[in-house]
């Protein structure tokens, strides 16, 4: 790198950790401040820090990776993470979460399941299941950053990957979610500029003679093939069942949106909301700020499918790519975008993961009593033991597919079913909660001795066998009490299975809020969001491979969806002062 470069990427730290100690006396005020801001930030902030906390450096050369490899049916593999999550959030999903009203995903059981045994029960489970995942998030982190560093400077990519992680601690420590938020606004802007750069320059280099030479026929296709032949024997052969792998994929992604924002630090940033209303606005900003990175994902992939880069590594398309044909200045102010994508993703999973240790785990159990002030201490210090043990996961791993996949679809399989019931079923109790997160997991932790079995194997017995145990065990102990179910459904409002609750709740909603039309309503929103989503994502991707007709399509498509929301999803909005 040239000293240019160098120049900008230091300078970037030094800005982020010093705006750590800008927000750090803020932050320490309580624990609603240090994890939630004091629930006072705009829903475009909190919009941006979402949006850019998925827009991290391992999932972004994951997608290059299997962009590199499918094409544009490489699409259909994101629904395994959620890619739709936005429109849900928009639909209903952010609202119902800002109406709880507390300040972890963990203490939200309480709310549903009371504070007996059996919510207390939940509750912890959760909060296990929680920073399991988010750990096993900070070692994917781990894996991705190292990879992408080493690329670049003379070091291996255990060496970078522990000195940047090490840096963008310090800055989540002083700040907490403010530091978070805040520097993710400034992150989204620089990740967005860089995207764009990307983008122009491959869209300038590639020609359609050059794509037409260089690309697959079928790679604009996004007909999902139930066998891919050319694959068998290779070492991306786990994708060679493709049509099963699309119905395990799709299924995960719906029933992940279905259960709630899926990565505990989204959850965090709804509640964070200054109102439901602000929550619904900010779930339909989230995807907006994403549409750059779909651009630049498909400008990465085609330079090197064109043979202007080339790397026989999958997942090291990107670095080569950004090395080898960005100027001096734009590969500094790139690499910076990109540096800061990881730190908003890391910094964003980390404060989450250090929520649920202080507020449901050793306060609940072990620091009752103590003040506000020394509950940050305590959070600042379970912030340093979680990055430990991320990086602990990740030395454990050979690439970034291989936890990703086990953390999606094993972890995701044996925690998805009883996270959809807690929302939509009034018969779901703590201990039918904690029965089938805890025997999820414990079969995901099996499936870690099959590492290469495909995810239609994988998925489904254990999805299925944790939905019969957290049915069967509900179903055997008793009921939640109705006065909290009441309670319940009469803060958030959900629809579903709740009709016993619904009837005694005898919650008088005027015309426009009757639970049968608000139910259709939001989910044809979701359907609406879906389509819109869909179409912007898809539009930059077409554009910067000159296939401009197919680009031009799916913007047409997502714009009209979009005119439909302006009726049907923004009249319907919460009103302001319900808080």
């Amino acid at each position: 790198m040239s000293i240019i470069d160098v120049v900008i990427i230091v300078a970037y730290f030094l800005v982020m950790i010093i705006m750590g100690f800008w927000y750090q006396k803020k932050a320490s005020q309580s624990l609603e401040s240090y994890f939630l801001s004091g629930r006072s930030m705009h829903w475009l902030a909190l919009a941006m820090s979402g949006s850019v906390g998925t827009f991290d450096i391992s999932g972004t050369m994951w997608i290059v990776s299997v962009l590199f490899i499918l094409g544009m049916k490489s699409l259909w593999i994101h629904w395994m993470w959620g890619v739709m999550m936005g429109a849900f959030f928009m639909a209903y999903m952010g609202k119902w979460v800002r109406r709880s009203n507390v300040i972890t995903a963990a203490e939200w059981m309480v709310t549903r399941f009371g504070s007996d045994r059996g919510g207390v029960v939940a509750r912890t489970t959760y909060a296990f299941m929680a920073v399991l995942t988010l750990s096993s998030f900070i070692g994917y982190a781990y894996q991705g950053i190292g990879k992408f560093a080493a690329i670049y400077v003379p070091f291996s990519p255990t060496v970078c990957g522990v000195a940047i992680i090490a840096s963008t601690t310090v800055y989540v420590i002083l700040g907490g979610l403010y530091s978070v938020v805040i520097t993710q606004v400034v992150q989204t802007v620089i990740l967005t500029i860089a995207a764009i750069i990307i983008t122009v320059i491959a869209y300038v280099k590639l020609t359609p003679e050059i794509i037409a030479a260089s690309v697959p026929v079928d790679y604009t296709s996004l007909l999902p093939h139930w066998r891919l032949a050319e694959l068998a024997g290779t070492a991306n052969a786990a994708y060679e069942l493709f049509g099963a792998l699309v119905i395990v994929w799709v299924l995960k992604g719906l029933l992940l949106n279905l259960g709630g924002p899926a990565q505990m630090c989204d959850f965090q940033l709804f509640l964070a909301a200054r109102n439901p209303r602000d929550a619904a606005k900010t779930g339909a900003a989230w995807s907006f700020f994403l549409i750059v990175r779909w651009g630049m994902c498909a400008g990465i992939t085609l330079l090197a499918l064109t043979g202007i880069a080339s790397t026989a590594d999958p997942e090291q398309v990107m670095p080569v790519v950004l090395r080898d044909y960005l100027p001096a200045g734009f590969r500094g102010l790139v690499l910076a975008g990109l540096l800061a994508a990881f730190m908003s993703t890391f910094s964003a999973t980390v404060n989450s993961a250090a929520s649920f240790v202080v507020r449901d785990i050793l306060q609940p159990f072990f620091m009752p009593q103590v003040t506000e002030r020394r509950l940050v201490s305590s959070s600042r210090i379970a912030t340093v033991v979680v990055v430990l043990v991320g990086v602990a996961i990740g030395f454990q791993a050979d690439s970034i597919t291989q936890i990703w996949n086990w953390t999606m679809m094993a972890l995701g399989a044996g925690v998805i079913m009883p996270n959809v019931l807690r929302w939509y079923w009034w018969r779901m109790n703590g201990w039918g909660y904690a029965a089938g997160i805890l025997g999820g997991i414990a079969l995901s932790l099996i499936a870690l001795f099959r590492p290469d079995a495909p995810m239609y194997v994988v998925f489904p017995p254990i999805c299925v066998a944790s939905l019969i145990m957290s049915l069967l065990v509900s179903l055997v102990t008793a009921p939640v009490e109705m006065p909290i179910l009441i309670s319940f459904y009469r803060t958030v409002r959900p629809f579903g299975l709740w009709a016993p609750v619904r009837d005694r709740a005898q919650l008088h909603l005027n015309g426009r809020e009757k639970a049968s039309e608000s139910a259709f309503r939001s989910l044809g929103n979701t359907l609406l969001g879906m389509i819109a989503v869909t179409g912007y994502y898809l539009f930059p991707m077409y554009l910067v491979g000159h296939w401009h007709g197919i680009a031009v399509l799916c913007l047409v498509v997502a714009l009209a969806a979009t005119a439909a929301l302006a009726k049907t999803w923004y009249p319907y909005l919460p009103g302001d002062n319900e808080t």
